[in-house]
């Protein structure tokens, strides 16, 4: 028990760091603000003392010139200083913008180099609020709580100085209270914290289920599910409620202990101040002064508890922010990898065995041999590891034995991106994005012209109903493809990938769930597009994969038969069941 609290604040120092290195970046701006805080924290102090001051000249006899030359300098003395607290608001807005600009595109960035077994691993949804509420919550307390720290500091002990010069009897009976406030504070704060971790934590955790739900709100709908959804929602909406209660409620009860201190420092200098200026030993003055000061005593105490539990939310956000830059990227290429500008197409797996979890091997001593230009169907049972197959060409994952060769290298000696650059996929659920038609094909090769990228189109069949959009090219789509079919989301799908002009194709069942009509559409274009390419084929329904000129057949992780068509229904075994099956059920 007694470590725990040692390990918190470790991270919460080893975050307030990393958030200063950012800073660091803005420190000649920085100056300029702390320069302001500084003039701002003096002008603030000169003020109250003047007032003093005009009060016992005015009980000595000043006359109306005398307390005009007074009131003007009352009044430049905080003109001054609004403009002074105007100018360091302004330029640490500036600065925090700026920080919170710098460490967004650094988690952004990051989230792209992260591995694929990341995302598989976590809500995207919560990962969003990461990049959003997080970061807003740091960038509201930068926004604040930096100058009002600097501020309530150096407010503090000017405040304390002055008032030790000009009494230090009343200075010492202020300050009683102090003791109390720093036990009320630390009682608060101890509890607070947890709470501020918590909101942050169940809030990441709601948005995740509000993304994950809208996404599939098509399946909520179909199976009725509804009535669950909304338990659910309500569930992790309550958990929310509670700790976002709990951490303003406890928060809250700084401003009011304050207060209550303050109006007691007030008492404490208006009786004791009162009896000391009647035996002569404080002037009347001083005793204003005395009250002014007592304000602004308690004030920066009230402000840094306030800013206090702002922090802890901010570093809660930042916590958060930075477990996702401290996730290990991509495995690095090693420093002699090779840059492939083109490939030709031969794939070999040696003995490759793989597992997601130690515990149970996914893929057990694969191999296979793939000509250039051949196209290999891969089938089995679901779990059986056709998938895998393609992450571990794709380098998605690595290989825990064996090794997998393209045109006889080693992709472990191949640099990732341009061995991904040399591939186009067509997957089941085709993925397109908040833009335009045009611009969703030409994600296959940015550089590629219109012309090209309309020559694609019509080489996958998809000119006919792009030109029948409202706007044709120009159609603006959504990223979940509304206002277009599934089938015509694959055929744009296949553009992209005719565009892309790849060495290797992989297509994971590209034509289920497609109408007939469609489907020939979508065969004719894939048949266009695997001319010449190494190509690997995932597929379900085995009809659709006849003509591959090597079929593998997977279960439990191993390739239990290899070859064509015709020579798996001469074996009359797994493949020639599957076969069977399917015909009897209606599937092919």
């Amino acid at each position: 028990m007694l470590s725990k609290p040692s390990v918190k604040k470790r991270n919460m120092k080893r975050t307030l760091l990393r958030i200063w290195s950012y800073m660091a970046e803005e420190k000649g701006l920085f100056v300029l603000v702390v320069i302001m805080v500084i003039v701002s924290s003096v002008l603030s102090l000169a003020g109250p003392y003047l007032m003093g001051v005009a009060v016992d000249s005015l009980i000595s006899g000043w006359n109306g010139s005398q307390l005009l030359t007074m009131l003007v300098w009352l009044v430049i003395i905080y003109a001054a200083q609004s403009g002074t607290v105007f100018l360091q608001g302004y330029w640490m807005i500036g600065i925090a913008q700026n920080v919170v600009f710098t460490m967004r595109n650094a988690l952004f960035s990051h989230l792209q180099k992260l591995p694929i077994s990341f995302f598989q691993k976590r809500q995207h949804g919560e990962l969003m609020s990461r990049l959003t509420n997080d970061m807003e919550n740091v960038s509201r307390t930068l926004n604040s709580a930096v100058i009002q720290i600097i501020t309530s500091t150096l407010t503090l002990a000017g405040t304390v100085a002055v008032m030790l010069w000009l009494s230090p009897l009343l200075t010492v009976l202020t300050l009683t209270i102090v003791p109390v406030m720093f036990a009320g504070m630390k009682w608060i704060t101890n509890r607070t914290g947890k709470y501020f971790k918590e909101q942050q934590r169940t809030l990441g955790d709601l948005n995740g289920y509000i993304e994950e739900t809208l996404t599939g709100q098509r399946i909520v709908k179909m199976y009725s599910q509804e009535e669950r959804v909304i338990e659910s929602f309500e569930e992790k909406n309550a958990a929310l409620k509670t700790s976002s209660y709990w951490a303003q409620t406890y928060s809250g009860f700084i401003p009011k202990l304050m207060n209550m201190l303050n109006n007691v420092s007030f008492a404490i200098i208006i009786g004791i101040g009162g009896i000391l200026a009647i035996k002569e030993i404080v002037s009347i003055g001083v005793i204003v002064t005395f009250v002014t000061y007592s304000r602004q005593f308690t004030r920066p105490l009230n402000d840094l508890a306030n800013q206090f539990n702002m922090i802890l939310s901010a570093i809660a956000g930042a916590d958060r922010v930075f477990q996702v830059l401290d996730e290990e990227v991509e495995g690095k290429d090693e420093g002699s990898a090779y840059e492939i500008s083109s490939l030709k197409g031969e794939i070999v797996f040696d003995s490759v065995s793989f597992s997601y979890e130690k515990e149970v091997a996914t893929l057990k001593n694969v191999s296979f041999h793939v000509s250039p230009g051949q196209t290999v169907a891969i089938v089995g049972p679901t779990g059986a590891g056709k998938t895998t197959i393609i992450s571990l060409l794709t380098r998605f994952y690595d290989a825990d034995e064996g090794a997998i060769f393209v045109d006889g290298m080693d992709i472990t000696k191949v640099k990732r991106d341009s061995l991904r650059k040399n591939m186009a996929f067509v997957l089941q659920d085709s993925v397109l994005f908040q833009t335009n038609v045009m611009e969703n094909i030409r994600y296959g090769r940015l550089d590629a012209s219109d012309d090209e990228v309309v020559e694609a189109a019509k080489t996958a069949n998809a000119h006919e109903f792009i030109m029948k959009l409202p706007r044709g090219y120009d159609t603006v789509l959504d990223a979940e493809g509304g206002g277009i079919s599934h089938g015509q989301c694959q055929l744009l799908a296949i553009a992209r990938a005719i565009l892309a002009n790849p060495a290797l194709l992989i297509l994971d069942e590209a034509t289920s769930s497609i109408d007939t009509i469609t489907e020939m559409k979508i065969t004719d274009a894939l048949n266009k597009l695997m001319q010449g390419r190494t190509s690997f084929v995932i597929a379900h329904r085995l009809n659709t994969i006849q003509n591959a000129d090597s079929i593998l057949v997977l279960k439990d992780g191993r390739i239990i038969e290899q070859g064509s068509d015709e020579e798996l229904l001469k074996l009359s075994g797994f493949y020639a069941d599957l076969v069977k099956t399917q015909r009897q059920k209606g599937v092919i």
